[in-house]
Protein backbone atom coordinates (compact mmCIF):
# COMPACT_ATOMS: atom_id res chain seq x y z
CA UNK A 1 0.00 0.00 0.00
CA UNK A 2 2.92 2.69 1.02
CA UNK A 3 4.60 1.99 -2.52
CA UNK A 4 1.38 2.20 -4.49
CA UNK A 5 0.88 5.61 -2.41
CA UNK A 6 4.47 7.17 -3.41
CA UNK A 7 7.01 5.89 -0.28
CA UNK A 8 10.27 5.68 -2.10
CA UNK A 9 11.67 3.62 0.90
CA UNK A 10 8.62 0.93 0.24
CA UNK A 11 9.09 0.75 -3.13
CA UNK A 12 13.03 0.43 -2.57
CA UNK A 13 12.52 -2.61 -0.18
CA UNK A 14 10.18 -4.02 -2.82
CA UNK A 15 12.84 -4.37 -5.27
CA UNK A 16 15.21 -5.76 -2.74
CA UNK A 17 12.09 -8.23 -2.02
CA UNK A 18 11.92 -9.13 -5.48
CA UNK A 19 15.41 -9.31 -5.80
CA UNK A 20 15.70 -11.52 -3.28
CA UNK A 21 13.03 -13.57 -5.43
CA UNK A 22 15.65 -13.14 -8.36
CA UNK A 23 13.22 -11.21 -10.24
CA UNK A 24 15.42 -8.56 -11.47
CA UNK A 25 13.69 -7.29 -14.10
CA UNK A 26 11.15 -6.14 -11.26
CA UNK A 27 13.36 -5.11 -8.60
CA UNK A 28 15.29 -2.82 -11.25
CA UNK A 29 11.66 -1.20 -11.82
CA UNK A 30 11.03 -0.58 -8.11
CA UNK A 31 14.16 0.90 -8.02
CA UNK A 32 13.81 3.02 -10.46
CA UNK A 33 10.60 4.23 -9.37
CA UNK A 34 12.05 5.01 -5.82
CA UNK A 35 15.52 6.72 -7.63
CA UNK A 36 13.35 9.01 -9.37
CA UNK A 37 11.62 10.47 -5.64
CA UNK A 38 15.04 11.19 -4.61
CA UNK A 39 15.65 7.36 -2.71
CA UNK A 40 19.86 7.09 -2.51
CA UNK A 41 19.74 3.38 -1.61
CA UNK A 42 18.02 2.86 -5.09
CA UNK A 43 20.62 4.33 -6.68
CA UNK A 44 23.21 2.41 -4.97
CA UNK A 45 21.08 -1.06 -5.53
CA UNK A 46 20.70 0.54 -9.48
CA UNK A 47 24.85 0.98 -9.54
CA UNK A 48 25.35 -2.54 -7.92
CA UNK A 49 22.99 -4.14 -10.88
CA UNK A 50 24.64 -2.10 -13.48
CA UNK A 51 28.27 -3.89 -12.48
CA UNK A 52 26.47 -7.16 -12.60
CA UNK A 53 25.08 -6.47 -16.10
CA UNK A 54 21.41 -6.41 -15.21
CA UNK A 55 20.87 -2.72 -16.33
CA UNK A 56 21.75 -0.69 -19.27
CA UNK A 57 24.05 2.21 -18.89
CA UNK A 58 21.76 4.28 -20.85
CA UNK A 59 18.78 3.31 -17.84
CA UNK A 60 20.96 4.11 -15.19
CA UNK A 61 21.79 7.70 -16.67
CA UNK A 62 18.16 8.82 -17.01
CA UNK A 63 18.03 7.22 -13.38
CA UNK A 64 20.80 9.18 -12.39
CA UNK A 65 19.56 12.57 -14.01
CA UNK A 66 15.58 11.66 -12.37
CA UNK A 67 17.37 11.42 -9.03
CA UNK A 68 19.19 14.30 -9.10
CA UNK A 69 16.45 16.28 -10.21
CA UNK A 70 14.32 14.70 -7.25
CA UNK A 71 17.08 15.97 -4.37
CA UNK A 72 17.70 19.64 -6.20
CA UNK A 73 14.16 19.95 -6.08
CA UNK A 74 13.53 19.33 -2.44
CA UNK A 75 16.64 21.60 -1.45
CA UNK A 76 16.48 25.06 -0.09
CA UNK A 77 17.77 27.84 1.58
CA UNK A 78 15.90 27.12 4.51
CA UNK A 79 16.77 23.58 4.57
CA UNK A 80 20.33 24.30 4.24
CA UNK A 81 20.10 26.58 7.27
CA UNK A 82 18.79 24.15 9.34
CA UNK A 83 21.15 21.48 8.24
CA UNK A 84 23.80 23.68 9.69
CA UNK A 85 22.06 24.34 12.77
Amino acid sequence: EAAIGGHPDARHNLGCIEEDDYNIVRAVKHWIIAATQGHDSSIEALMSAFKGGEVRKDVLAAALRAHKTAVDATKSPQRDAAEEY
